[in-house]
């Protein structure tokens, strides 16, 4: 699949291949030990430090109906199959992993007012507590003009030391463009920034993975693929007063901040492209914002 910059163009052509009936929230299991089930939400729960992977029976996150390539594995990337999935309990945020990708494919985490000044860690992490073969098989840069990117930023996250160095677990990292990293996809993070000193913010994203073997340098290096795009939906408010905004950012050299407004969605539309349903107000799934929520004057965004 090859993505479009102009924000109208990416949607169309990642819609036309989405899967058309959402499925539950659910992203499937993992096996008994050291997790266990939420009896009021049916959830599966794993701590990072037990962690191991799920069996041959439980079900993997719902990804879009893309087209499939499938080159000659290299032994870093034939060891872990599609039904591999953890759910990775950190401090503050939660993220699902992929080990048939080694990467992770849905993060989620509650931004709440800003009262922590913990610095970000420099370096990035191996998750000693997950299996290796559920992981990227490198920690270091990526190069050829992609930055190690954060599903969950460690800014959001000031307020633990644990939490900023868990942002850092490769395990909540994928190759991003530069531009993309530091241009569109940080813009939704200083938004988040901002309004969570106005607001309790619920953030929920993930990863279009997309079919273009053509930018997948790291499959050699690190293990994992490059993906097409990223979504993210950040939710605020509740009942007749909940609003919700929603992106989705192609992974590409033209994904500045200038651009971010050009990848505004509905909702509804990103549940349509990743078959999962995500839990905002029905009567809010179909809004689209003419532009993305202002940041506001002061806004300290570090």
């Amino acid at each position: 699949m090859h993505i479009k910059t102009a924000g109208y163009w990416l949607t169309a052509s990642i819609l036309a291949l989405a899967v058309q009936t959402p499925v539950s929230a659910h992203p499937g299991g993992v096996n008994s030990e050291g997790c266990h089930t939420n009896r009021k939400t049916g959830e599966y729960h794993c701590h990072p430090e037990r962690a191991t992977r799920a069996p041959a029976t439980s079900k993997p996150i719902a990804q879009p109906n893309l087209p499939k390539v499938v080159p000659t594995p290299t032994p870093t990337e034939s060891i872990a199959t599609a039904d591999h999935i953890l759910k990775l309990d950190y401090q503050g945020f939660t993220v699902w992993l992929d080990c048939s990708k080694r990467g992770p494919i849905k993060f989620r985490y509650t931004a709440q007012r800003d009262s922590g000044n913990f610095t970000r860690y420099p370096d990035f992490f191996l998750d000693p507590n997950v299996p290796a073969e559920c992981q990227q098989t490198s920690a270091k840069a990526y190069g050829h003009g992609y930055d190690r990117g954060h599903q969950v930023p460690a800014n959001h996250l000031d307020y633990s030391d644990e939490a900023i160095k868990q942002t850092n677990f490769m395990t909540n990292i994928l190759p991003q463009t530069q531009q993309m990293n530091r241009g569109a996809w940080e813009r939704t993070e200083e938004i988040i920034e901002c309004y969570r000193d106005i607001d309790e913010l619920l953030v929920i994203g993930g990863v279009i993975w997309g079919n273009n073997p053509a930018d997948d340098y790291f499959v050699k290096s690190h293990g994992v693929k490059t993906p097409d795009a990223f979504w993210k939906v950040v939710i605020r408010g509740a009942g007749q007063d909940e609003r919700a905004i929603a992106w989705i950012v192609p992974n590409s050299t033209d994904a500045t901040k200038k651009n971010l407004d050009r990848y505004l969605v509905s909702v509804d539309e990103i549940e349509r492209v990743i078959g999962e349903t995500i839990p905002v107000a029905d009567y809010a799934k179909h809004d689209k914002p003419s532009a993305s929520w202002v940041i506001p004057r002061g806004c300290n965004k570090g």
